[in-house]
């Protein structure tokens, strides 16, 4: 990997490598555009196949950070830290605090939550040693678990595009296929549940499975099948580049609209999506809500409050209501049209910083 061609392709700003043999950290930080503020993203912990797919993935992540923070008009830039480990096996408290004093050491230009693989106290194990650090227990005055926030996002972005396939928001008899019903999927098929649709699941994990056909009568395929189910939905809730060259013509969905990160394997392949007439709504827009979740914490002096925080993830409807009507205007892939509303927005801040106000 040519690290700095790599950064330059998408304008990254800074990549911090973290090593402590004694602590048995090996970690990316990247931080892609402070723009709007300071970079704010989740810490993953992950078994990657080598050190090259870690960045990868950290740089990946970083800028769709930029982008989910853009289009739900927060004042922060995009980030992501990930620790290579077996999150069931490698977890230390002096690996998480090895972490911390490194993130302390970036003065704020990045700041650290929650994410696949780590959990509330983990973060509060990293705020021992730094101040940047968000998403910790609700007993410490923080957001706790942001699955649920994320959960409803979704669940708001789902409605808005079944209004624009239907003319009907609604959910009631609609067939939604959920792709790994863990936080987030868990609380979204309750979602679904509650508002009378109909659910198709599967996970790796067999007890997460039962759950939810046991509380909500979800109807439980193969891992490996549940891109393939006639519905209306396809929910991808687990890991990302589900959509690509072996699973889009496997695809019988109208509306593809999940939790996951990173969802199209390649750019082009949201244009196939587009070709087929599967609407997708694109993913760091439809699970701001987690962002959102989490960025309360840090915004306002008076702490965290849930019912603002699930006002600002209603808003998501709006967003992918936008972000459609761009994308019909300008007959471009939605895909496409959210990256032009946060490039937009990054850029109508960027041009204002340019006013010297004598600090």
């Amino acid at each position: 990997m040519e690290i700095f061609k790599r950064l330059d392709k998408y304008q990254h700003e800074q990549l911090i490598l973290c090593n402590s043999k004694i602590a048995g950290l090996k970690a990316v930080i990247a931080i892609h555009d402070t723009t709007l503020g300071p970079a704010l993203g989740g810490c993953r912990m992950w078994t990657y196949n080598s050190d090259g797919e870690a960045i990868e993935d950290a740089l990946r992540l970083a800028r769709a950070m930029t982008y989910k923070a853009a289009v739900s008009g927060l004042n922060f830039g995009g980030g992501k830290a990930v620790i290579i480990g077996d999150s069931a096996r490698d977890k230390t408290e002096s690996l998480f605090r090895a972490l911390g004093r490194y993130i302390e050491s970036l003065g704020g230009r990045y700041i650290t939550a929650e994410d696949v693989g780590t959990s509330v106290e983990d973060m509060e194990i990293i705020r021992l040693e730094t101040r940047y650090v968000t998403g910790i227990s609700t007993s410490q005055g923080g957001s706790g678990d942001p699955s649920l926030v994320t959960a409803y996002g979704v669940y708001k972005g789902i409605k808005a595009c079944l209004e624009e396939i239907y003319n009907d928001g609604s959910i009631a008899g609609k067939t939604v296929a959920i792709q790994g019903v863990g936080h987030v999927g868990y609380h979204l098929a309750e979602l679904i549940y509650k508002d009378k649709g109909k659910l198709i699941v599967a996970d790796i994990n067999d007890a997460a499975v039962g759950r939810v056909i046991n509380e909500f009568g979800a109807i439980a395929v193969k891992p490996e099948e549940i891109h393939t189910q006639e519905c209306d939905i396809f929910s991808p809730c687990a890991l990302g580049a589900i959509i690509n060259d072996d699973t889009i013509p496997e695809l019988r969905c109208k509306i593809i609209a999940g939790a996951a990160n990173n969802q199209l394997k390649e750019e082009r392949h949201g244009e196939t999506l587009c070709k087929k007439g599967i609407l997708y709504a694109p993913d760091y827009v439809i699970n701001a809500g987690g962002l959102i979740n989490v960025a309360d914490e840090l915004e306002y002096t008076e702490g965290y409050n849930r019912e603002r925080v699930l006002h600002k993830a209603s808003k998501i409807y709006d967003a992918v209501a936008r972000l459609i009507t761009i994308s019909k205007r300008d007959d471009i892939p939605t895909h496409i049209a959210a990256d032009r509303m946060a490039e937009e927005r990054i850029n109508h801040i960027r041009d204002i910083k340019k006013i010297y106000k004598g600090e």
